[in-house]
């Protein structure tokens, strides 16, 4: 397809403003605000995109209106006169690659937490519970909803003096639609009951935005139109709600959302994961284009070019939102424009940047270690001064993605597998079929190492004379891990290793009790392969609450596998020991909160996850024979500088990355590689 037909680079006219394409970053909030301001690290990553040509990057998902909604997760602090220049430096470092910027405001309602903040009470339309944050909320009064509003408009207010391109007003699972929905609006004044009361609160916040912006400002609403929930927002009502929206000649553009995100199954739905299918409410939102004939954007696990493209090119979206795509891969524009489509580096829909604000962190891609860290870490990675020649002994995500950098920066690199295959854990990963996905980690840079003419060698069982013999002048150890066991009094011999299981090398026993002593995938992957399988299935953590290293969006389809095939799930519990009992064991459970407390289960199989231990025994033998004996300086590796320290003579460098280090894991693993490989 010629450029000037692709439907993805045609520009776009939204009232005044020309967008150059179709694709944009809808609002979220990664949480790398400081002080509820968009400093430094927040510039940055919205730059990167518009470097990357994207037509339109949405800021905060949400900025609050109000000091009495504390941030939730990092939001923006829109009440506040000093984020105006903050906002304005943003905007003008996007404007000068041709992006667009807009931002999202809200008043959180019932979505957060009163111990926040200022510890103001949470409000709501009804005094409804929200199981997310668990605050009960109480009723908005007359005097609260006039304050609220104001503070809408003095918001959008400060967002203009910013220079931003517009806003949009946030309408799933907040304030706004909070009266919207029959599932959390009990009231029986002139806010509750009929629709056109339910949307009274709405009417008297746009009103006094465009009476504080005036009328050329470009102000969208980010709405739901149906929370497809019995008790909620019907899709007729919703339908309604977005005719009306669009009739109304308040609003510009209608981002539109379907579901509820009140707990973290529901919220599962509205932003799929991997495993679930693509773009699962793209016809629902060309259906509201269709009916409402107005501006619309959507953006829900539209992952891939193609998918988005699809949208526009059929009419479903006039803009469409490539969101986590873009934590992947934030010059997915640039590459389509320069023939490179094949060349995006995928996402493959593992939510760990998700599940990294949601549990208190900051967004992180999985594989791109880059995003969130523009400061010091380059997405396009520079010629080295002086070529030379480097050795990477491993093929996981830690040893591709030193190599794909050191290549990219004009090294000659060579790497040394012991298996048949590339891809270390992650291969261990993609065999639960949910989350084959992840194989597109190591698939991409397998292409990138092709087309940069690393030389690849297989079925290689590095010594020290394979990695010598090819005059390394650094030698970067890769090699991973191997899974240890949990300390146990006795039965060492005679538990199975939750990899043995991923893999397929032993089968599930009949009656199976699987011991996480990590907390992340590993367990949790082998536990839902085992309970697929059909075994009766005891899960025990010695946590407070199980796999406490992965958020709540992948925590969702573990727990639906487990309560649909009767997982039994025990907490603040160890696995003690094992003993033989004829063909059966016995596992011994114990208590760190009662010494004598202990249990014992009769089964056929225990199966255990306590992490990897390293295979280092190349790295001990090298580390003589090199110039910096293995160390490292951290300040430079942080700072900037060079990070080998000249200890003895030698004629090479050493360094151990990932796992080969100790047990983390693939964000880790890949942030080891890329910021090892741009100092060599």
């Amino acid at each position: 397809m010629a450029l000037h037909d692709d439907p993805l680079l045609q520009p776009y006219q939204l009232k005044h403003l020309r967008l150059k394409n179709r694709i944009m970053s809808t609002s979220h909030e990664p949480a790398y605000s400081e002080d509820g301001m968009p400093k430094e690290r927040y510039r940055l990553y919205h730059a990167e995109k518009a470097k990357g040509g994207i037509a339109l990057t949405m800021t905060a998902g949400s900025a609050v209106v109000s000091r009495e909604s504390p941030p939730a997760f990092g939001n923006l602090h829109a009440y506040k006169d000093e984020i105006v220049p903050w906002l304005r430096e943003l905007t003008d470092d996007c404007h000068e690659h041709g992006a667009a910027v807009m931002i999202q405001l809200t008043h959180l309602g019932r979505r957060t937490s009163w111990n926040k903040g200022d510890w103001l009470p949470v409000v709501s339309a009804s005094p409804v519970r929200e199981p997310a944050h668990r605050a009960f909320p109480k009723e908005a009064e007359e005097w609260d909803l006039e304050r609220i509003t104001a503070d809408y408009a003095s918001a959008a207010q400060r967002m203009q003096a910013a220079g931003l391109d517009g806003i949009e007003l946030e309408a799933y699972g907040h304030l706004m639609d909070g009266f919207w929905s029959p599932a959390t609006n009990r009231r029986d004044d002139e806010y509750g009951g009929t629709l056109d009361n339910r949307l009274r609160f709405t009417w008297a916040v746009i009103d006094a935005v465009r009476k504080s912006v005036g009328p050329d400002f470009i102000v969208g609403i980010r709405m739901v139109a149906d929370e497809d929930w019995e008790q909620g927002l019907s899709k007729d009502e919703g339908v309604e709600i977005a005719r009306r929206v669009a009739a109304s000649g308040k609003f510009d553009f209608l981002n539109i959302i379907r579901g509820h995100i009140d707990t973290d199954a529901a919220l599962n739905e509205v932003i799929p994961i991997q495993g679930m299918r693509s773009a699962p409410h793209l016809d629902f939102t060309g259906e509201i284009r269709q009916q409402t004939k107005f501006p619309t954007f959507h953006a829900a696990r539209i992952a891939d070019v193609a998918t988005a493209r699809h949208a526009v090119a059929e009419g479903k979206l006039d803009m469409v939102g490539m969101t986590r795509a873009h934590l992947a891969d934030p010059h997915i524009v640039r590459k389509i424009m320069a023939g490179d489509e094949h060349r995006i580096r995928p996402c493959v829909g593992a939510t760990y940047c998700l599940d990294r604000i949601y549990e208190g962190g900051e967004a992180l891609c999985i594989h791109n270690a880059a995003t969130g860290r523009e400061a010091s870490m380059p997405h396009v990675i520079s010629k080295a001064n002086t070529p030379r020649n480097i050795v990477v002994v491993g093929a996981g995500p830690a040893g591709l993605e030193a190599a794909r950098v050191a290549a990219e920066s004009g090294h000659r690199v060579s790497v040394l597998e012991a298996s048949d295959q590339a891809g270390g854990q992650i291969r261990l990963a993609a065999k639960n079929p949910r989350r084959r996905e992840m194989i597109g980690i190591v698939d991409w840079r397998l292409e990138e190492l092709e087309r940069l003419g690393v030389s690849m060698r297989y079925n290689v069982w590095a010594e020290a004379g394979d990695v010598l013999s090819l005059e390394p002048d650094v030698v970067v150890i890769a090699t991973g891990g191997l899974p240890q066991n949990p300390p146990l009094t006795a039965g060492d011999e005679l538990v199975t290793s939750s990899w043995d299981i991923l893999a397929g090398a032993i089968k599930p026993g009949e009656n199976v009790l699987l011991y996480d002593d990590n907390g992340g995938h590993q367990g949790m992957s082998a536990a839902e392969m085992i309970a697929q399988a059909g075994s009766k299935l005891e899960l025990v953590s010695p946590e407070r609450f199980f796999a406490p290293e992965m958020g709540g969006m992948n925590h969702v389809p573990y727990m639906r596998a487990f309560q649909q095939q009767g997982v039994r799930v025990t907490i603040n519990t160890r696995l003690v020991s094992v003993a033989r009992n004829g063909n059966q064991l016995i596992a011994t459970l114990g208590s760190d909160f009662a010494p004598e407390y202990r249990e014992e289960r009769l089964v056929d199989q225990v199966v255990v996850e306590h992490g990897t231990l390293p295979i280092d025994d190349l790295y001990r033998e090298l580390k003589p024979l090199s110039r910096n004996g293995g160390a490292v300086d951290y300040d430079h590796l942080v700072n900037g500088g060079a990070i080998f320290p000249a200890r003895a003579e030698g004629a090479f460098d050493l360094v151990r990355i990932g796992d080969a280090v100790h047990s983390r894991n693939i964000h880790a693993a890949i942030y080891d590689g890329l910021r090892y490989a741009i100092r060599f």
